[in-house]
């Protein structure tokens, strides 16, 4: 098995368990609102990235239903930002608020670099990493904004 899909897999297997660990009974409805929601958002974008060839993912789950990324379109952005928006420090500074957003938007970005330039899971055409992680903030703040308007939060 090649480096790619153990990584594949891998992500997989933490995520979903991870999901099972770390998400209180009592927030399953909102996991899956969120989850939901950042499946839609992140789908539509990752679509136009792949489709107007700004990215290419060589290495992939499905490899004839389309050119995004399955795996981190469809599941693990979705399911990093189940924890974004579950622990996001609501009533902490606004300081605090904005550390926890670059925190998790620099995680990813950081990780999808790593994979750029070290495996052919994911490889940047007309991409920079920046522009990763300016969508992944926006995408990260429009969920937040989805998930206190859904629930009435504030």
């Amino acid at each position: 098995m090649s480096k790619e899909r153990i990584i594949l897999f891998s992500t997989w297997i933490l995520l979903i368990f991870l999901l099972i660990l770390l998400v209180p009974k009592d927030k399953i409805r909102d996991a899956n609102i969120i989850f939901l929601f950042k499946q839609f958002v992140t789908w539509i974008f990752g679509l136009m990235v792949a489709e107007r060839n700004l990215i290419k993912y060589p290495v992939r789950l499905f490899k004839n239903a389309t050119k995004s990324s399955f795996t981190f379109e469809y599941f693990a952005y979705p399911a990093i930002c189940v924890f974004f928006n579950l622990f996001y420090p609501f009533e902490k500074s606004i300081a605090y608020q904005l550390i926890h957003f670059v925190l998790y938007t620099s995680g990813i970005t950081i990780f999808e670099f790593i994979l750029e330039k070290y495996t052919n899971l994911i490889k940047y055409i007309n991409w920079k990493w920046y522009w990763t992680w300016i969508t992944i903030f926006i995408t990260f703040f429009i969920s937040n904004m989805y998930y206190r308007w859904f629930f009435q939060l504030d």
